[in-house]
């Protein structure tokens, strides 16, 4: 077995490792905090199971209750047949319940919120130790400064339109405070706010209100997004602002020629402040072949390098360097990090039921493309499955606490009507309507792994593509450009 094949076989099972541990882990805090509060509210408990279905491993504890893992990893459950009859979810119950004491109200919303709450508590402990350790950034990533502005995006079906950042006057350096109000930390939350947002034009053109700093003025802009990608989401053409740093200048490349060496901060072009590499691919890819005047940074000195127009038109590289961008170290406390993940779970939920909103159910992940979160975030880190990990809890509180039948939040809306009305629901109408949305969950869960499943097909091949490429033979060392908006 070779040295790569044992590699890969190591990161394989560490990826599975990391994903039962975190996103297991997840779900176990989950039904623990139900358990622990039933117990502790002296309830019978009589399973809890990690996944549904059969039991693909039991065994019966000293207290009399049945511990379990299922075949279906959707989720879990602790079977408290005082609460509700959910023996259509979880199995027949070999209790009568006609023999055990009723339960009080506020015993019953105890028990039902606590599931959230254990996942708020595990969120928060983790959160803390990104607090301390704290999580490896980029500059590209930590800045809401405009870098590029595309001049035209690709629409789903190929044709190229001038961009909505192009056409709104966005520029380069323009810092972005807002969208639509919502104010914005850093490029990712940045993105994320677009694409959730659901601002109309009267003419129903998609709307965005962006607020910019531009020379020191606050000034508000009103952009018209496009639905680009496969998934269709809202779009306008910027990337983000970052000083392009070269990392390798090879032997014989266009770049050693040039005068460039490792560590080289590329700070203009022409005199315009360059703060994204595309800015520099653009002016090597120009039709007419422009000789233009590259100033960088060595250390304390500046200086300008001469790019004359007879140069090697390189269709794939970025003077047959390699480049990279500074990173650090942020330590955002736990309430803040909670915080955000919890305004933007919201900002998802009230766009799903949005009329205006392009986000639907096909842009949501299940249990797939959860997995493949997680599968992913084990190879760039701990940290980030950490990250990961707060965001997957945030969203499974929040989640579970929403008022619909079989999730926690309907089983207190179902006590609740029963507390107004001086008595409790009929347990065959609960029973059907547990059943009825169980149903439809699945139906929902299967739909969004079929997109999910989608997603990483299309992942793969882009991956596949790029790693073909880059076996080819290549005439001289280079760089691969960045991608497009």
């Amino acid at each position: 077995m070779s040295s790569d094949t044992l590699t890969s076989l190591l990161g394989n099972f560490w990826s599975i490792f990391l994903i039962v541990v975190f996103f297991g882990g997840s779900i176990f805090v989950h039904e623990l905090g139900h358990f622990l509060a039933a117990r502790r509210r002296g309830l019978k408990v009589e399973r809890f199971s990690i996944g549904f279905g059969p039991a693909l491993w039991r065994k019966v504890g000293k207290d009399g209750c049945e511990y379990r893992l299922s075949c279906l990893p959707l989720g879990g459950y602790v079977a408290l047949p005082q609460l509700a009859d959910l023996s259509a979810i979880e199995g027949e119950s070999e209790t009568d319940v006609a023999t055990l004491p009723p339960i009080s109200y506020a015993t019953k919303m105890i028990v039902f919120v606590m599931g959230a709450v254990f996942n708020v508590l595990f969120a928060f402990s983790l959160a803390c130790i990104l607090w301390i350790v704290g999580q490896q950034t980029s500059e590209d990533l930590s800045t809401t400064r405009i870098g590029y502005v595309a001049d035209t995006i690709t629409l789903p079906d190929g044709s190229k339109v001038t961009s909505p950042a192009k056409e709104a006057g966005l520029q380069v350096g323009d810092t972005i405070r807002a969208i639509d109000g919502q104010k914005v930390k850093d490029w990712p939350d940045m993105m994320q706010t677009l694409v959730t947002s659901f601002g109309q034009a009267k003419d129903g053109r998609r709307e965005a209100i962006f607020t910019l700093e531009r020379a020191g003025q606050t000034i508000e802009v009103i952009v018209h997004p496009r639905l680009v990608t496969e998934d269709k989401v809202r779009k306008v053409g910027i990337i983000a602002a970052y000083t392009p740093i070269v990392a390798e200048a090879p032997k014989n490349s266009f770049a050693e020629k040039l005068g460039l060496k490792v560590d080289d901060e590329l700070t203009a072009i022409n005199g315009i402040p360059l703060l994204n590499l595309l800015t520099l691919h653009d002016a090597l890819q120009n039709e007419a072949l422009q000789p233009f005047t590259l100033k960088i940074k060595r250390g304390q000195e500046t200086m300008d390098i001469f790019v004359p127009a007879d140069r090697p038109k390189d269709t794939t590289g970025i003077l047959g360097a390699a480049f990279r961008t500074t990173t650090g170290f942020i330590h955002t406390n736990p309430f803040a990090q909670i915080t955000s993940h919890a305004s933007m779970m919201v900002r998802v939920l009230v766009s799903l039921v949005h009329p205006h909103s392009d986000i639907n159910a096909s842009k949501l992940s299940g249990p797939v493309g959860i997995g493949k979160i997680f599968w992913d975030a084990s190879e760039a880190g701990i940290c980030y499955v950490i990250w990961i990990t707060i965001l997957v809890n945030v969203n499974l509180a929040l989640f579970n606490l929403l008022p619909i039948p079989v999730l926690d939040g309907g089983q207190m809306l179902f006590a609740t009507i029963g507390k107004l009305r001086g008595r409790a629901l009929s347990m065959n109408f609960v029973g059907t309507t547990q059943s009825i949305f169980m149903v439809l969950l699945l139906t929902l869960i299967v739909y969004v792994s079929v997109f999910d499943i989608g997603r990483i097909r299309r992942d793969s091949k882009a991956e596949a593509q790029v790693k073909e490429a880059a076996a080819e033979p290549k005439k001289a060392p280079d760089q691969p450009a960045p991608a497009k908006p």
